[in-house]
């Protein structure tokens, strides 16, 4: 069954805690020996991440959310096989602890906390944090996309009815296949406002609120990418695999993710990615 609405709040002061705690000490007063690469020179992990999951699952370990599985990205590292179990889980809880570690690293103030929470492997409650500014996006399956702070109000978000034509996206081009990025890069990058944050937090936040027309991911992890899609769907937007079928969290390791603010936006770009893909550009 869905998260109660004290469950919610449960999870997103944890979030919020773990932020406190773990994250902003250490944003730009990290030491050398607190950063390390992963998979590439680029694909960073810092002490920051490894605190703030460990705070998040211990928290999760009391029960407050019922007998959960908790899949985090840096978990992930020392059990590959975790996210397979996704699908099967009645409640799992899908942690990115700093999403954009890159910049985090490099003291750039564009990364975020994301969390997903799934039932059955449907994904049904997500949560998009700035820790920065203290604020967030959360969505709930058939309940809306919210921008909320402690403050004020939620406000529901929606797609705008006429998308800017001058507005673009964002194209991780670096994970695109070499061989393909020039055709990429001058498809939909030349004369627009398409780049890459480096982080799918913020791209998801831009996503939902308006200020950009598509997002393109590849090989898409659950951490990065599953509380982003239910934003953008509830928002009334369409996000699926780039063939059209719905991502799983748990069951796509491969290929390309599609996230649009509208099924015509999703339909124009998906036709253009696939011709490039395909070889078939001019």
């Amino acid at each position: 069954m869905p998260l109660t609405r004290d469950e919610e709040s449960f999870l997103i002061d944890v979030v919020r805690e773990a932020a406190r705690q773990h994250v902003l000490p250490r944003f730009r007063a990290l030491p050398e020996d607190a950063i390390t690469a992963k998979s590439a020179e680029d694909d960073l992990v810092t002490v920051a991440d490894q605190q703030a999951e460990k705070h998040i699952a211990a928290a999760l370990a009391g029960g407050a959310l019922g007998e959960v599985l908790v899949v985090g990205e840096e978990a992930v590292e020392e059990d590959p096989q975790l996210p397979g179990r996704i699908p099967g889980a009645d409640r799992a809880v899908i942690v990115d602890p700093v999403d954009g570690t890159w910049n985090f690293a490099h003291g750039l103030a564009g990364f975020g906390l994301i969390v997903a929470v799934t039932e059955a492997g449907d994904t049904v409650f997500s949560l998009l944090y700035d820790p920065v500014l203290d604020d967030w996006i959360l969505a709930r399956r058939g309940g809306g996309t919210w921008f909320c702070r402690a403050d004020a109000e939620p406000r529901r978000l929606t797609m705008p009815a006429a998308p800017s034509p001058a507005t673009g996206g964002f194209v991780p081009l670096r994970l695109m296949p070499r061989a393909a990025q020039p055709q990429i890069a001058a498809e939909f990058m030349a004369g627009t406002r398409t780049y890459s944050l480096g982080c799918a937090c913020h791209e998801y936040r831009m996503m939902t609120m308006g200020n950009a027309r598509y997002m393109i991911g590849a090989n898409p992890k659950p951490w990065d990418h599953a509380a982003g899609i239910l934003a953008v769907n509830e928002a009334g937007g369409q996000a699926a695999m780039l063939d059209g079928t719905p991502y799983r969290p748990g069951t796509v390791a491969t290929g390309y993710l599609l996230s649009a603010q509208s099924p015509e936006i999703f339909a124009d770009v998906q036709a253009r990615l696939t011709r490039i893909l395909e070889g078939g550009a001019a």
